[in-house]
């Protein structure tokens, strides 16, 4: 593949300005003797998953698909066209979010929603296939919260919420796939579906109120300790895995 190409897949900006950052020095590849300056926009170089390449002074890996893991703080919306908060994806760095895409809009996108002031575990790709299997009801991918209640949690909720709650938009009960009273004010709450503000509703249907969730898990991958609020790092081949099981 053509340097320009490369960079160009890997969202530094249109082939031109690609074509710019190599011809002016910026860009390096390392070809397996460490990082060697590039300056031929057309060279034509053997591209394969996590080939290191600087650019401006930053390395990047390759990547045919991008899977990061964003710690999601309180106080974002996840939108490109936020309405009241500033957009999770200026967390990101521009490469990941300008990644060319068939679709109108570009770069990686939020594998289901969190509300403003939810915080926690969020996965952010451009693989679509990958969005649709996370998401969808039917693969039963499990997410799991800590809800901070603002009544104290009794037995009787946590078995309405196993059993079943209706919510105003269907008939249809909604359960809770795992429910435990961690403490008097701590819920653990595992969904394997994503129903707009789901956690805060099903808790309204048994009378008690959300005053702080934050998602600690999705699929068999708990949120990584070391990955502070507000910062993202990649997805390796193991933890998707991790990320997409259902078991």
């Amino acid at each position: 593949m053509q340097l320009q190409d490369i960079l160009y897949s890997q969202g530094f900006g249109t082939r031109r300005i690609c074509a710019g950052l190599i011809q002016q020095g910026y860009v390096q590849v390392d070809f397996g003797d460490g990082l060697a300056n590039c300056d031929d926009a057309l060279e034509d170089v053997a591209v394969h998953e996590g080939l290191h390449y600087s650019v401006q002074g930053v390395l990047w890996p390759y990547h045919a698909k991008a899977y990061v893991l964003l710690h999601k703080p309180a106080g974002y919306e996840c939108s490109h066209k936020p309405s009241a908060w500033p957009s999770l994806y200026t967390l990101l760095p521009p490469p990941l979010r300008y990644r060319p895409q068939k679709s109108a809009v570009q770069g990686v996108q939020a594998v289901g929603r969190l509300d403003q002031d939810t915080t926690g575990m969020l996965v952010l790709t451009d693989d679509g296939p990958l969005i649709h299997r996370m998401s969808s009801p039917r693969h039963h991918v499990p997410k799991v919260y800590e809800v901070t209640t603002d009544d104290p949690l009794d037995d009787k909720q946590v078995q309405r919420l196993l059993e079943g709650v209706v919510l105003d938009d269907s008939p249809k009960p909604v359960k809770a796939a795992a429910c435990v009273a961690v403490a008097a004010h701590h819920l653990r709450l595992t969904l394997t579906e994503g129903k707009y503000h789901q956690v805060k509703r099903m808790l309204a249907a048994v009378g008690n109120k959300v005053v702080g969730l934050h998602r600690s898990q999705i699929g068999a991958m708990p949120l990584p300790t070391d990955l502070a609020p507000g910062q993202w790092r990649w997805v390796n081949e193991d933890e998707l895995k991790l990320l997409a099981t259902n078991d």
